[in-house]
């Protein structure tokens, strides 16, 4: 099973491109920060910033931080706020007030202007469901996400997940082709996830075309060739 390690994978910068990424990133809330000290968005990109360390301390700090505006009524509901509090519970571990957090904004009305955490938040909350095996919930936030976002690939990427424990491999792979279509076939566990709903549903050249585009572009990404490509080869022989 996909779990929090792929699943719940935001946040977690493992390149020196990320860690980068994420030196400008402290820079420009820094910046920000001079210029508008009490401003909530910069506020919150802070505190987003330091659980992306996912050190305890850090998120103890943010969750400390974060609870004062829950008795604020501007932003007690705000789709910023619950995911900021929903994240720091995931660092410490306690995914069952993260959910608690999350489901408050579930069955919110789409707003423009909180449309990119409020993406997220669901994201997060049907993440949750699947690893509670609670599909059905997950695909009513899914099927949510993509009516505002036809091109989220984190959505169809969850939605396949779903299809494939299902074992309904060809929509599986529908779901897996919008992601990998959606990410600019930039993420090679979307790719190796769509090979591999390809050669379940017997589509052994699609399957074969993946590997190989896969293989051209992260040569040293594991498994495939074991598992999916030498395998294809030899149903096509058959």
């Amino acid at each position: 099973m996909v779990k929090a390690n792929c699943l719940c994978n935001r946040f977690r910068p493992s390149t020196k491109s990320s860690n980068s990424t994420l030196k400008t990133a402290e820079t420009l809330v820094e910046v920000l920060k001079l210029q508008n000290p009490e401003d909530f968005q910069v506020h919150l990109l802070n505190n987003l910033l330091l659980l992306t360390k996912k050190q305890k301390n850090d998120a103890e700090f943010v969750l400390s931080d974060l609870m004062k505006y829950l008795s604020n009524e501007r932003y007690c509901e705000h789709s910023a706020l619950i995911y900021g509090l929903a994240m720091a519970y995931i660092v410490l571990k306690q995914t069952p007030k993260a959910r608690n957090q999350l489901k408050r904004i579930a069955k919110n009305n789409w707003k423009y202007s909180e449309g990119d955490y409020l993406e997220k938040a669901w994201l997060l909350l049907a993440d949750i469901h699947i690893q509670s095996n609670k599909f059905d919930n997950a695909n009513e936030l899914l099927k949510r996400i993509l009516r505002y976002n036809r091109s989220c690939s984190k959505a169809y990427e969850y939605s396949g997940y779903i299809m494939e424990k299902e074992q309904c491999y060809r929509d599986a792979a529908y779901n897996y082709e919008q992601a990998w279509h959606f990410c600019n076939q930039s993420n090679p566990t979307i790719g190796y996830k769509l090979a591999f709903n390809y050669m379940k549903a017997k589509r052994w050249p699609e399957a074969i075309d993946i590997c190989q585009k896969i293989q051209s572009r992260y040569p040293d990404y594991p498994k495939i060739k074991k598992d999916i490509l030498d395998k294809c080869v030899v149903m096509l022989k058959c």
